[in-house]
């Protein structure tokens, strides 16, 4: 049944029960309850015909922030660590989108979801970049929505719940964080620098711009000591809450119905995805020196927003996580469109 109250309403509905979750979450030690908590929230309302949506600017200005805090956690020592350790990088990256891809073939293939939406859907990470990619190369975007994001629901549930397993939860002060003060000043400079670094990457027509655009300029001003990056944690808070309900309100009622016969195929194949990434982050924790969460968050096909958000509430080694995340991001970029067109010229004899 549709949610028949004002527009208003629902709104405030929508963020009293994020609210709640996302106390309800954080006070029993699962990281990144700012963000699950309000994908919950947006998923039981999306699911209920609610009928809501985030309009693109408010979207645009809680990646532009996420972009600038990836920018603050990477360091010269990390670009270091890629250089020197290239091969490792690069085989991970690799492997993840290798096996990421092969799964989409499959789906593909075996007529699970229309045409190429499966490969799209299978990318892992750049989620609202495949989105919008997709439907250029006519993908039902409504599916490729669903099999992403429902990816990634499952991804950020998984990551969360293996940190406060292993024990890597936060100390449970996370009211008192919230609310703790910000530098003025420097909060004003990042400020400034999303903005202008989402301007950039829009006119520069970037993929994913309002991320891509203030990760690189916050990059650059952050690490030629130019600017100090700092974001007042109820800024955060606000920030993944909309990436929470723009992931959550996905899953409107139309596209469940859509996807209701493929969905546990899309759930198995999500499932094998994190079963190869967690023995992906075994192999890395067992000859590197790399601790399993960091190893876990690095190589989890999630979104690189949604990834970084769960990678601030643990003690990780965040450059790691953000370097591994940024460079697939990256390649999943420029290997999407190569890959779905390779798709389609396999398909074609099957239909």
């Amino acid at each position: 049944m549709t949610i028949a109250t004002s527009r208003p309403l629902r709104w405030i509905a929508l963020a009293l029960l994020s609210m709640a979750l996302a106390a309800l979450l954080e006070q029993i030690g699962l990281s990144a309850g700012l963000l699950l908590g309000p994908m919950l929230a947006g998923i039981a309302f999306g699911a209920a015909g609610s009928g809501l949506g985030l309009p693109r600017w408010s979207f645009l200005c809680a990646q532009a922030v996420i972009g600038c805090l990836i920018a603050g956690m990477l360091s010269i020592g990390i670009f270091t660590t890629v250089l020197h350790e290239w091969p490792l990088f690069l085989g991970v990256t690799a492997a993840t989108l290798g096996a990421s891809s092969f799964l989409g073939y499959w789906l593909s293939r075996w007529q699970v979801l229309p045409g190429t939406t499966a490969i799209w859907g299978a990318m892992p990470g750049a989620a609202s970049a495949m989105v919008v990619m997709a439907e250029a190369f006519g993908a039902d975007v409504r599916l490729v929505a669903f099999m992403t994001y429902t990816r990634v629901v499952c991804v950020a549930g998984a990551a969360s719940a293996l940190a406060a397993g292993l024990g890597a939860h936060h100390d449970g002060s996370w009211l008192h964080t919230l609310v703790a003060p910000a530098p003025l000043l420097p909060t004003l400079v990042t400020l400034a620098v999303a903005a202008a670094g989402t301007a950039g990457g829009l006119a520069l027509r970037l993929p994913a711009p309002a991320l891509l655009g203030p990760l690189a300029l916050g990059v650059t001003l952050h690490l030629s000591g130019i600017v100090r990056l700092s974001l007042p944690e109820p800024l955060l808070a606000c920030s993944y809450a909309l990436i929470g309900w723009r992931i959550g309100l996905a899953f409107t009622r139309e596209t469940l119905r859509l996807a209701a016969h493929a969905l546990p195929r899309v759930l198995l194949s999500v499932g094998l995805l994190i079963g190869f990434s967690t023995g992906l982050a075994l192999l890395l924790a067992r000859f590197t020196d790399i601790d399993l969460v960091t190893a876990y968050l690095a190589v989890s096909p999630g979104g690189l927003d949604s990834v970084a958000i769960i990678a601030t509430s643990v003690p990780v080694d965040q450059p790691f996580v953000m370097a591994m995340q940024t460079l697939r991001f990256l390649a999943v970029l420029g290997a999407g469109p190569l890959l779905a067109r390779w798709v389609a010229r396999r398909l074609e004899p099957l239909t």
